[in-house]
């Protein structure tokens, strides 16, 4: 089956990776206002109970399902530890999301950044690849050792506040690669500035991005906006 197609987000500032880490059972109106989006989403993360759960939930694999005939690019959230977690249980983790949600891909989280880690995520990576992801993304939230760069289809290089973001500096590395291999997750982010974000993404060199008014300890608890509205509402 063939990868859904690149879309640009309506204020045309790149593409939406959303990590929406709400049960669609008790926020309906989150999950809707994605299918709604399909169009402008690069990505949707499913996060069941940081990761797939210990058993099936219906109402995710409802909105998988709902999200998959849309088009949109799913991808299951599989914590990694920082390295220390064993590859056997990360494994896993992917083929549960694999067979519970049809996810396409997976979205490692809290990945180690350091150069001395990169054997380990070569074989996540190479493992999520052979139970079928078709799209891996590492997200360290951080710029990593350059060689990271190799491993995954979509590099996070960035998850924090907006007043972080403004203070972020981007290495020269970056610009050896398309901005669509770069990821900016941003959240505490004021109305007035989803549009900046947008733009500064963009200007760093990265092609995919999200910003999210959510702060505390779930900030991704609800969908982005872009320019003066949210995902998926009418004008």
């Amino acid at each position: 089956m063939k990868r859904p197609a690149p879309h640009a987000t309506p204020d045309g500032g790149g593409r939406l990776l959303v990590p929406l880490y709400v049960h669609p059972a008790a926020h309906p109106g989150e999950w809707d206002a994605l299918v709604a989006a399909a169009p402008g989403l690069h990505a949707v993360v499913l996060n069941v109970a940081d990761g797939p759960g210990s058993v099936p939930d219906p109402a995710f694999g409802d909105v998988a399902g709902r999200l998959r005939r849309a088009g949109v690019r799913l991808l299951g959230y599989v914590d990694t530890g920082y390295g220390r977690r064993p590859p056997r249980a990360v494994a896993a983790d992917v083929l549960r999301h694999r067979r519970w949600y049809g996810v396409d891909g997976v979205f490692f989280d809290q990945a180690a950044a350091a150069a001395a880690s990169l054997p380990r995520y070569r074989g996540l990576v190479t493992a999520a690849r052979l139970l079928g992801a078709r799209t891996v993304v590492l997200n360290p939230g951080t710029h990593p050792d350059p060689g990271y760069a190799a491993l995954a289809d979509l590099l996070v290089t960035f998850e924090g506040t907006w007043e972080e973001y403004r203070r972020a500096g981007v290495p020269a590395w970056t610009a050896d690669h398309p901005p669509g291999r770069f990821c900016h997750l941003v959240h505490a982010v004021p109305p007035d500035r989803t549009a900046q974000v947008a733009r500064t993404a963009a200007a760093r060199g990265a092609g995919v991005h999200c910003a999210v008014p959510g702060t505390g300890a779930n900030p991704w608890c609800s969908v982005p906006r872009t320019g003066d509205r949210a995902l998926g509402s009418a004008r």
